[in-house]
């Protein structure tokens, strides 16, 4: 038997997927209204989550938050069976993981963080990525029963909360990704230029696919060898600001970006290769 807590939009794909395999799940959501709907595909739908965990070895979480998670948790603990995994999809802290992790561990129940690079299409058809950070005997235990949910399972070795870390980080690159479209777009509008148009760059020229190796070369730390020079980048950021702020629009990550390579144009650094602004957190 298998518990589902949480049946938003993800988690409400989850449970479909292991209908669909034959999985006998039990369902609540804090809006009933929703584990109710899963019903039609087979779910047993609960009021409370302790009635919901009762019978299952399995309890997979899809909350908001940290908070959410310990409530919820709270509630389903006077019917989880003795030896319980508890497995949390949900995006949170890397220190609520650790403490929830060691909470649990206390009361007899294995609790397990496993965050997820899914969308719930990705949940329903099995592929993504899902992240994972437990010791070996954990691991090995539930992986047969994550990998089946998700296209890959990534371990991230046996620091429990890592993998917390990891999914926060992939999730800044997300925010970052959207804030400098966001910024292109509107350099964009002040220029004149059509998405359409913008769209036929990328066609060709697609700059995210060279992250991996972008960031293998900023671990290098090699500036003396420029491919772009830091007095060349801060220019090209003054053109920005310059003709999005004549078409009245604003950006949102290059003015920042832009102060801290004047930070480092101060220490004489203009000939160096631009990525030099990143030297401090390596």
């Amino acid at each position: 038997m298998i518990a589902f807590l949480g049946t938003g939009l993800l988690g409400a794909n989850f449970t479909k997927a292991l209908l669909a395999k034959g999985e006998n799940v039990q369902v609540w959501n804090r809006t009933a209204d929703k584990a109710k709907a899963l019903e039609a595909a087979g779910a047993k739908a609960f009021d409370n989550a302790a009635d919901a965990v009762k019978g299952a070895i399995r309890i997979h979480i899809t909350l908001s938050d940290d908070a959410v998670v310990d409530a919820v948790l709270e509630q389903a603990a006077a019917g989880l069976e003795p030896g319980a995994f508890i497995l949390d999809h949900t995006t949170t802290s890397a220190e609520g993981a650790i403490l929830r992790t060691k909470k649990w561990a206390e009361k007899g129940f294995t609790y397990v963080h496993a965050p997820v690079f899914m969308g719930p299409v990705n949940a329903l058809d099995s592929s993504g990525f899902m992240l994972i950070s437990e010791n070996e005997e954990i691991t090995k235990k539930v992986s047969p029963w994550l990998s089946a949910m998700t296209g890959k399972l990534l371990s991230f070795g046996n620091t429990t909360g890592k993998a917390a870390g990891i999914k926060l980080i992939g999730n800044l690159f997300l925010l970052t990704l959207t804030g400098g479209l966001s910024d292109m777009l509107a350099l964009a509008k002040s220029l004149n230029i059509s998405g359409n148009e913008i769209s036929t760059l990328f066609e060709s020229f697609n700059p995210g696919a060279a992250a991996p190796s972008r960031l293998k070369r900023l671990m290098q730390a090699d500036y003396d060898n420029p491919s772009w020079e830091l007095q060349m980048a801060r220019k090209d950021a003054r053109l920005m600001m310059e003709a999005a702020a004549k078409g009245n629009n604003s950006l949102v990550l290059v003015p920042q970006i832009a102060k801290e390579m004047d930070r480092f144009l101060a220490k004489d650094f203009a000939h160096k290769d631009w990525s030099i602004i990143v030297s401090e957190n390596l």
